[in-house]
């Protein structure tokens, strides 16, 4: 037995009642860069991520870990500058991963090179090698993106088989290709309630907030998309909580889940369009034509994961 497990076994023998973060096999190895891009092979791919680790990472400690995945026609490296996510700010007690989708998209639209089953695999395939790597709290495992990426989110959080590793789900903007009114029978979380956050702007023109036929396919409407999660959850309903901010153009809709106060929850921007919703000018703003908005979702993923451990 690794003296990191000795001390973890001594430490939950001697505090029966305190909880032990549960480290991977990557507990132990130095690591002397904090950005480092790795490759693996999966489904007969070659397949790439990079990783930022926080500037208090040890070898000893496990660490939170984030997956951001990318919107289509893009890369991990060009999510991690749009969002910040790798910032102090957002992330200092975080590993922050970063994988890239096969030609720049993620599986379950049209357009997708790979197919659902092997971009689920790559997520299994990466997820053994930063255990194996990297000190990560297996506990506290989570997943956001954007538009196609977070509609992958989705897509993790639906397969029982990959959805399990992770503790919570926040996509913004996303295009639920494979979660949509002639699909949405088919997910099968892992358990119940799994918690569900989702960003997205009344005014996206690309994925459009009322649904319908999108770049890839298509679409269900959030409004839809929140009810398939809301029974899922087995959440209340009819006692969901509606906040509105800056004159009515900000919405945050909260639910209880069984016993989980806050497991699905929604924020609607009505004049954002489609982009990361950030307080500071971003890339994926400059595209879309946008300016910076009320509400900076980075900061709002992180503060969401912080509340949810895997059981």
């Amino acid at each position: 037995m690794g003296l990191i497990n000795i001390l973890v076994a001594v430490a939950t023998a001697a505090l029966p009642g305190i909880a032990v973060a549960a480290g991977t096999a990557g507990c132990g190895k130095s690591q002397p860069l904090s950005d480092v891009y790795r490759g693996l092979t999966s489904s007969g791919r070659i397949r790439t991520y990079s990783v930022h680790l926080p500037d208090n990472y040890t070898e000893t400690t496990p660490y939170a870990t984030v997956l951001g995945f990318h919107g289509s026609s893009s890369i991990g490296l060009f999510f991690e500058a749009d969002t910040k996510l790798s910032e102090s700010r957002f992330s200092a007690n975080k590993i922050m991963v970063y994988p890239d989708g096969v030609g720049g998209a993620w599986a379950g639209a049209n357009y997708s090179e790979a197919t659902v089953d092997e971009d689920l695999q790559f997520v299994t395939d990466l997820l053994a090698d930063l255990r194996g790597e990297f000190c990560v709290d297996d506990a506290r495992i989570y997943a956001t993106g954007m538009s196609s990426g977070g509609g992958f989110v989705n897509t993790i959080a639906c397969s029982e088989a990959v959805g399990g590793a992770f503790a919570a789900f926040a996509p913004a903007s996303g295009s639920f290709y494979t979660d949509n009114a002639a699909q949405h029978g088919s997910c099968a979380p892992a358990r119940s309630p799994l918690p569900v956050l989702e960003v997205h702007g009344g005014a996206d023109a690309s994925v459009h907030y009322d649904g319908g036929e999108g770049e890839g396919g298509v679409e269900p409407s959030i409004s839809d998309w929140l009810g398939y999660w809301a029974q899922r959850n087995g959440c209340d309903d009819a006692g969901k909580k509606v906040e509105d901010s800056f004159d009515g153009d900000v919405h945050h809709t909260t639910w209880t889940c069984g016993d989980t106060e806050g497991a699905l929850q929604h924020w609607k921007v009505d004049d954002m369009g489609h982009c990361w919703a950030s307080t500071e000018i971003n890339f994926s703003q400059i595209a879309a034509g946008e300016l910076p908005t009320h509400i900076q979702a980075s900061q709002i993923i992180m503060d969401f994961f912080d509340q949810f451990t895997k059981p």
